[in-house]
């Protein structure tokens, strides 16, 4: 056997050995979830970038459900997030992985005079291994960092269908508000006609014919004000869409239901805790920094480094010497020396500081969100108790009122003021109607948002549909 081919045999074993100490018996189950995770990231992935899916395209009118599907699709800050989420779990594999095995080569320049030979040169290989429990808990620490992310990114998931869906029914009200004042300028404009035609007869004086044209010219400029929102709030849609600003959108052709939630405030609290993606994030953090400060403690034993040394030989300057030329191969096992306590308790102590901070942090969260949430249900159920009033009650008065103050005018019985106080009262009903019936959707969007979950409801069918042009 030449020397060189003894080097490289022993270089193998050496290796063999090595990697034979570093296979762990059996894999910890916080592996083998990071594993099953890694497999349905990617394969999702694969997905993603191979097949066509439903909101990859923006329909003609697009509805509710064609316009979040298409922003889960294209939004940055989404994708941003699933990329974080992606490269947290690409931190898992080098946290529970040994450190690189060092290879070292020495030439000795004098080379070192023995009995067998001289000594030229040496080649030596190494592992250092980790106490016991530390790669686990690295691993775990990266593991539950992974699941943090992962929930972050279900957190700007529901944000980003929040933002639609309140860009959405607001788009939906300017709709119905521009269709309602379109409505009421029309009657606005048959009543200065008829006034004109009863000025012409000296029935009504040339003040009422001045006070029409003022209500119509007030209408018109109100009607030009909403139509021009409709370029910012179509911006406000575009943006969570990730389309260009001035990119046209048609009306929306779905009407917000009037939404019922079927659940007490004490289970929507309860589905608060179990479901929101914030606090389950602050909650995998909270496990994370537990093991961070069960790693902290075990700064105190050593890592250990075992490793071979082969050194080359050359032969004897004595010919007939014994074992001339004989290679000795050399075994190393060496620990670093834990010796500086005061660091290892600071680090002890940063690391309790920071899961304190964290047990904490999730608690003002909770408390904040839960305020959030009692705030939001006020709303919802203030934006019903609008829809009803003004449906079943007010809009069908204000409507009677108008058709018998017009009547009354005609026949001289009432005055033009009365007939101008009667339509105002009647339009401002009606938008009043639609802004209950878009806060209330809105509201149970972010309810949801909130709670992170959907939330069981119930709807009353509405039969109107915006017509706006």
């Amino acid at each position: 056997m030449t020397k060189r081919t003894k080097v490289c045999f022993w270089l193998i074993a050496a290796m063999v050995l090595i990697m034979a100490g570093c296979a762990p018996r059996e894999e910890h189950k916080a592996f083998r979830e990071f594993d099953h995770i890694q497999q349905q990231i990617y394969s999702g992935s694969i997905e993603v970038a191979t097949k066509k899916r439903p909101g990859d395209e923006l329909s003609a009118e697009p509805s509710l459900s064609n316009c979040l599907a298409y922003a889960a699709a294209h939004n940055p800050e989404l994708q941003a997030a699933f990329s974080r989420y992606k490269a947290a779990l690409e931190a898992v594999a080098p946290a529970r992985t040994l450190p690189d095995p060092r290879f070292t080569y020495r030439y000795f320049i004098q080379e070192v005079e023995t009995r067998v030979g001289p000594q030229q040169q040496s080649f030596g290989l190494a592992q250092t291994f980790p106490w016991f429990g530390k790669l686990q808990a690295s691993g775990d620490i990266a593991l539950e960092k992974a699941k943090a992310q992962g929930q972050a990114f279900e957190a700007a998931k529901l944000k980003l269908f929040y933002q639609v869906k309140h860009a959405y029914y607001e788009y939906y009200y300017l709709a119905r508000a521009i269709s309602v004042t379109k409505e009421n300028v029309e009657l606005m404009r048959y009543i200065e006609q008829v006034v004109r035609t009863k000025y012409k007869v000296a029935a009504a004086g040339h003040q009422d014919v001045i006070r029409a044209q003022v209500e119509q010219g007030k209408l018109e400029d109100r009607l030009r004000a909403l139509q021009g929102l409709r370029s910012p709030i179509m911006a406000k849609l575009n943006a969570a869409l990730n389309r260009p600003a001035g990119a046209e959108l048609p009306w929306p052709t779905e009407v917000p239901q009037e939404e019922k939630i079927e659940a007490s405030d004490e289970q929507i609290l309860t589905w608060l805790g179990e479901a929101n993606p914030e606090l389950k994030a602050l909650d995998y953090q909270i496990a994370a920094q537990k093991k961070a400060v069960e790693l902290a403690g075990k700064d105190y034993f050593p890592d250990i480094t075992l490793g071979v040394d082969y050194i080359d030989t050359a032969e004897a300057l004595m010919s007939g010497t014994p074992d001339s030329g004989k290679d000795p191969v050399v075994v190393m096992a060496s620990v670093n020396l834990p010796i500086w306590h005061d660091k290892y308790q600071a680090n002890q102590r940063r690391a309790r500081a920071s899961y304190l901070a964290a047990l904490k942090e999730r608690l003002g969260v909770e408390n904040a969100l839960a305020s959030e949430v009692h705030l939001a249900l006020y709303e919802f159920r203030d934006a019903q108790r609008k829809i009803n009033l003004y449906r079943d009650s007010l809009i069908p008065k204000a409507e009677q009122s108008l058709k018998v103050t017009q009547a009354a005018f005609m026949a001289d019985k009432a005055s033009f003021l009365d007939l101008i106080d009667a339509e105002r009262m009647l339009l401002e009903f009606q938008l009043l109607y639609e802004r209950a019936l878009a806060n209330n959707a809105q509201r149970l969007a972010q309810l949801e948002m909130l709670v992170g979950r959907e939330l069981p409801r119930r709807s009353n069918q509405e039969k109107d549909e915006p017509e706006a042009k």
